[in-house]
Formats: structure tokens, C-alpha cells, sequence
């Protein structure tokens, strides 16, 4: 079984983006934490402290916990389909096409926020899941069986 070297590239992106959105987070919160003198209490409930925080702080948090929810479809579909061997372009061309979209949706998110705008970036991003899943399953009815 060949491995697709390629199709881990969108995966490999995505990831890296995430990893970005987390420093964002980050570099936004904190300030944000300090100016507003919060301490941290355990014993709010969850997410009540930061529900304090500026819209705009509070967006790229939003985001990157969307980052770790939906893709982990796409991260298991495309590395399937690379353990599947599968190579062909129109599943590398999804692939990206999920990634440019993730990373749309999470810059309208961070800096406007438009919900019209994020909804059809995400409705969008879900044509190139479906697609892969597709790819996915052939991929598995045609693999060779062990006996």
C-alpha cells in the first residue's frame, strides 16, 4: 500500500493554521485578561469569565475552538485516504479547497464576525467533506482484502 505524500499537505496546513489562530488567541486574550484586571476563579462557571472579555477577544477563542471541532472529520478522512493510497487530484483539490475555506471562515470570524458571511464559508466547506468521504468510501470498497 503506497501512502499519498500529497494529501497530508492540506492536513499539515490546517493544522499549522490552527496553531496560528491558538497564537492569535492568545495574543489578544491575555492583554485583554490584564486590562481588565480579571483573576482567574475556578469556581465560575465555565466560560463565564470570559464572556467578560471584548467581542473581539473573544471571537478568535470562538474560532479556534471551531477549528478543533468540524475538521477532525476532514483530518480523518484525508489521512484515510492517504493510507488508502488513494492519489488522484480531484481528492488533493477538495482537500485544499476545505483548507481555504477553514481559513476564510476563521478570518471573517477573528476580525468581522458576519454570521451571513461565516455560514456560507462553513455550508461551503462542508461540499469538500462530503466529496472526500465519497473518495473515502470507494477507496475502501475497492481496497484488496486480506484473507
Amino acid at each position: 500500500m503506497t501512502i499519498s505524500v500529497q494529501l497530508l499537505g492540506p492536513v499539515i496546513a490546517l493544522v499549522a493554521w490552527t496553531m496560528v489562530m491558538w497564537l492569535w488567541m492568545y495574543a489578544t486574550r491575555l492583554p485583554a485578561i490584564r486590562a481588565a484586571s480579571m483573576k482567574p476563579d475556578p469556581n465560575a462557571p465555565r466560560g463565564e469569565q470570559m464572556s467578560l472579555l471584548p467581542p473581539r477577544v473573544r471571537w478568535k477563542a470562538d474560532n479556534y475552538n471551531h477549528l478543533l471541532e468540524q475538521p477532525t472529520l476532514f483530518y480523518v478522512l484525508t489521512i484515510s485516504l492517504a493510507l488508502l493510497g488513494v492519489q488522484s487530484q480531484a481528492s488533493l483539490l477538495f482537500a485544499w479547497a476545505y483548507v481555504f475555506l477553514r481559513v476564510g471562515h476563521s478570518l471573517v470570524q477573528s476580525l468581522v464576525n458576519k454570521i451571513e458571511i461565516r455560514f456560507l464559508l462553513f455550508a461551503f466547506s462542508n461540499i469538500p467533506l462530503f466529496a472526500l468521504t465519497y473518495f473515502a468510501v470507494i477507496a475502501l470498497l475497492n481496497a484488496p482484502r486480506a484473507v
